[in-house]
């Protein structure tokens, strides 16, 4: 690939940029961003070759373009280059929800959708900026793309090729199926970490409670270190499926009342016992 352009030199976009890089997988990248301050910052640092302001001098020639913002940013970005595509050009996202990007491409690019490609990295860190950013991010995770029925193989491919060059495990699936099993195992546990942490700052002996709390407060909370804007965006773009996860969970939390005040020692042994066998399969599965 010979010129990559990336919208938000972030966390992720820069990981990418530096994996790229690492792999000798893309010739020249250049970064997009609201902040001139971050982009000069990507270029000394090495993880960027040089930055554009001007967006169509950006897509000119472009081979592929990541689009790293914000789920928020998604509707701006895309109008801002359609104008400039070429039919060459293949655009992708890493965004954590994908219905909603992909309606948006629908409605943006119009015939030019089937140059789309979305896309969701499963991969992050506590801190956020170009400053967190590193080659070995993708490495062993996994990365979901939704193509549809209109997404050019060609255009597929190559994205494919880009997560693997990072490393990443790629698997594809329609968005639908991705924004329901996020909401679950990604957006609800980011949503009651938050809740967590809220409900006992706003409390009177708030700094009290703080003082006391150890690693089980600290492994569960540790989410809720997470970029606001960004959880705020995923939020509200996976509405639907996340009202329902919490609807599921306002259920389970009743249920677990229920036997409390039924000093039900039976029940609550029989829940955590199904809940740590659950868990511990599930680790097993997963590298550290």
């Amino acid at each position: 690939m010979k010129k990559l352009v990336i919208f938000g030199v972030g966390l992720i976009g820069g990981s990418v940029a530096l994996a790229l890089k690492k792999a000798g997988h893309a010739t020249h990248i250049v970064g997009v961003g609201r902040s001139l301050e971050s982009l000069q910052r990507a270029v000394k640092l090495g993880v960027i070759d040089a930055f554009e302001t001007d967006v169509r001098a950006a897509c000119e020639n472009a081979d592929l373009i990541l689009i790293a913002a914000p789920v928020a940013q998604t509707t701006d970005i895309l109008k801002s280059i359609q104008p400039h595509l070429n039919s060459n050009t293949v655009i992708t996202d890493a965004g954590s929800t994908k219905g909603d990007v992909l309606r948006c491409a629908e409605k943006i690019l119009g015939p030019q959708l089937h140059q789309f490609v979305g896309g969701h990295p499963i991969a992050g860190a506590e801190k956020s900026g170009v400053t967190a950013a590193t080659a070995d991010l993708f490495l062993g995770k996994n990365v979901v793309l939704t193509p549809t029925d209109k997404t050019n193989q060609d255009a597929l491919a190559r994205v494919k090729n880009l997560w693997q060059a990072c490393g990443a495990n790629v698997s594809a699936m329609p968005a639908e199926t991705h924004d329901g099993i996020f909401a679950s195992v990604s957006h609800l546990p980011h949503l009651l970490a938050f809740a967590l942490v809220d409900d006992i700052a706003a409390r009177p002996n708030a700094e009290q409670l703080f003082s006391f709390a150890a690693s089980g407060f600290r492994d569960f909370t540790r989410i809720a270190g997470s970029h606001p804007e960004m959880w705020r965006d995923i939020s509200l773009a996976n509405k639907t499926a996340l009202l329902k996860e919490i609807t599921a969970f306002e259920n389970e939390l009743s249920q677990l009342k229920q036997l409390l005040n039924n000093e039900d020692g039976q029940g609550l042994q029989a829940l955590f016992e199904r809940a740590s066998k659950a868990r511990n399969q599930w680790a097993k599965t997963k590298p550290q």
